[in-house]
């Protein structure tokens, strides 16, 4: 008779906390970047930065609009890609998912800011630099890092000014994230006086540079500007050390500027003549860098490679947004972003009525022994 009735109890406390939790809403935030391809290293860190965030959100059992809340991730892979881009944007939608950090590149981003837009879900990006991302106006769209209007100018003025550097080349990838950046140093080092000796174009899938470097030597520049990412710059640095431009500077934006860019440079000593800009303060100089980052690398080890504290922030600034509206639907949180002044891992986010980061800062970085140092 006892074990009947302990067995009743049991079932009993059992279809209690059956109820309790299916009163718990599922809120599901997607997360895009390239998890596969030559860029999965920045995808995989962007990812860690999102689910990082979720696990520390879903540890405050926060109550949102009455009711117990469980963050989940929707995570997806763009490869880089703008159709790929495109698509599981719209799958993101059709899943209904509540907000999107991402995308990681530009060239997937802007195209998929359009699709956000139509079906009213917000995106946050911590890593799409690209100013044409934000011209269209959309309410949906955010970024939180400065864009490369910023990050081309600083490492202009940086070559012309503390370097006086006097010739430049410049090689983009064709990308909208390459090209953009590199026409934004092109005009600004221009302004400061510097001659632009050459320009040649790639891809965002070479790894062959031979001829373009050939080219660009016979023009004796100071310095090369490259607007692309490491998966390029790396092997480009080993091949400008075997054409003997070992004295030749070597600028780039944040699609260079990671731990993984050593190795790609496979040792070649040209990796020390590297300059590159973050958008955003150094580790060190963040709020709560430092911290984080050991948390992150407790959690993900060798992993970090430049965006995870923006995506990790991207994650909270949504949250804090349904916090503030009371509410996890799109529809009633979005008008509540752009009011948002959280005091995040990477500064305190406040937007810009376009959707732009309010006094973003940029970092100059060096390879030192072949380790990534902040300059200023």
């Amino acid at each position: 008779m006892r074990i009947k009735l302990k067995l009743t109890v049991v079932a009993a406390l059992a279809m209690v906390a059956g109820v309790a939790s299916a009163q718990d809403a599922v809120v599901k935030i997607g997360h895009v970047g390239p998890m596969s391809g030559s860029q999965a290293h920045y995808g995989k860190d962007n990812e860690n930065g999102v689910r990082m965030a979720i696990d520390d959100l879903n540890a405050q059992n926060l109550v949102i609009g009455g009711k117990k809340v469980k963050f989940e991730i929707a995570a997806e892979d763009d490869a880089a890609d703008p159709k790929q881009g495109t698509a599981v944007a719209q799958k993101l939608c059709d899943m209904k998912v509540a907000g999107v950090v991402g995308h990681l590149n530009s060239g997937t981003t802007i195209p998929a800011s359009k699709v956000y837009n139509d079906c009213g879900i917000p995106h946050v990006t911590g890593a799409a630099t690209n100013p044409n991302l934000t011209k269209p106006g959309y309410k949906t769209t955010y970024r939180i890092i400065a864009n490369d209007n910023a990050l081309g100018a600083g490492l202009a003025f940086y070559a012309a000014d503390a370097l006086k550097l006097k010739k430049v080349a410049i090689i983009d990838d064709r990308t909208a994230y390459g090209q953009g950046v590199a026409e934004v140093f092109k005009k600004t080092a221009q302004a400061k006086g510097m001659t632009v000796v050459d320009e040649q174009f790639t891809t965002d899938k070479a790894t062959d540079f031979m001829a373009i470097l050939t080219a660009v030597k016979s023009k004796n520049p100071d310095a090369v500007f490259f607007g692309g990412m490491d998966a390029q710059g790396g092997p480009m640095l080993r091949q400008m050390e075997q054409l003997g431009m070992s004295n030749v500077k070597y600028f780039g934006g944040d699609g260079i500027c990671t731990a993984e860019i050593a190795k790609l440079a496979g040792g070649a000593k040209t990796l020390s003549n590297v300059i590159c800009a973050e958008g955003g303060a150094s580790l060190a100089k963040m709020p709560g860098g430092e911290a984080w980052k050991k948390r992150y690398d407790a959690k993900y080890p060798g992993q970090f490679q430049i965006y995870s504290p923006y995506t990790y922030d991207a994650t909270f600034v949504l949250v804090d947004a349904m916090k503030r509206a009371n509410s996890t639907d799109p529809k009633v949180y979005t008008p509540e972003l752009i009011k948002t002044n959280f005091k995040g891992v990477t500064t305190t986010i406040a937007f810009e009525p376009n959707g732009e980061l309010k006094n973003p800062a940029i970092t100059l970085y060096v390879y030192k022994d072949g380790k990534k140092s902040a300059l200023n």
